[in-house]
């Protein structure tokens, strides 16, 4: 395989307006979401914008930004205006879309989704669940949950086909509940078929685009993950993560190098 690593990005949130500029310990939050794509070294990373503000910001720490259209009406269809742009030849058989307000995803995580892609030619779209048990979580509309096939004894690294994806706490009845998390390795004709579709009707109706390649049945996979990076969908969300990051730089100050 050969990927590449599209980070989408706009201004207009609607839960947290101009979130990847917003500060996080003196860098912009996008470019927190670029370097940890970066550092796992799978291809190269492009952040994908909405608004020449946003490339201004990864440009000036040396990073590859593409200006697209600011109308999309989903991360995956600018990942795809950007992926046209840089690679019209077609060289990237793989395309990495890494959601832009995960500014603690670690690394490896890239590499679990990509290397599970790589061992299974007959799944399309590559994604990452994580075991959900906080309690504000499991009800908050925010927090995505995937409906998969994972039994309590399932370890770390773990696959199974996705069966659905929501924002109300599904599956019902007893057993685990898995939180979905903002990437996707796509194979690149399944992007281009993606993209070429509709808005579908239960896309619209949870606000969630993998529902569109759902329904027209594509086969997509979760790889399953000890624990989830933390998004920022919202102000405390924000101060949430910019006290954990604190954390990490003292506990990682005071051990030295």
């Amino acid at each position: 395989m050969t990927p590449l690593v599209v980070i989408p990005a706009r201004m207009a949130s609607t839960r947290l307006p101009g979130k990847p500029l917003v500060d996080i310990h003196g860098q912009p939050m996008i470019v927190h979401v670029w370097r940890r794509a970066l550092k796992a070294a799978v291809g190269p990373v492009v952040v994908a914008c909405a608004e020449k503000v946003i490339a201004t910001a990864v440009q000036a720490v040396g990073g590859t930004a593409v200006l697209t259209r600011p109308d999309h009406l989903s991360g995956s269809d600018r990942v795809f205006e950007a992926l046209q742009i840089i690679d019209s030849a077609g060289i990237y058989d793989v395309v990495v879309n890494v959601q832009g307000d995960l500014p603690t995803l670690e690394s490896r995580l890239l590499t679990a989704a990509l290397s599970a892609l790589d061992e299974h030619p007959e799944i399309e779209i590559m994604t990452l669940v994580s075991p959900l048990k906080d309690s504000y979580a499991i009800t908050n509309p925010n927090v995505v949950k995937a409906v998969v096939g994972f039994p309590k004894t399932a370890d770390p690294g773990a696959i199974a086909r996705v069966l659905y994806l929501s924002r109300a706490t599904v599956p019902s009845g007893p057993g685990p509940l898995f939180h979905h998390v903002g990437l996707y390795a796509y194979r690149r004709a399944a992007l281009s078929q993606f993209i070429a579709w509709p808005q579908s009707v239960l896309e619209n109706r949870e606000r969630l685009e993998p529902l569109r390649a759902l329904e027209h049945g594509l086969y997509i996979a979760a790889v399953l993950i000890d624990s989830a990076p933390l998004g920022v969908d919202s102000p405390r969300d924000l101060a949430h993560v910019r006290h954990v990051l604190d954390s990490r730089q003292r506990r990682d100050n005071t051990e030295g190098p």
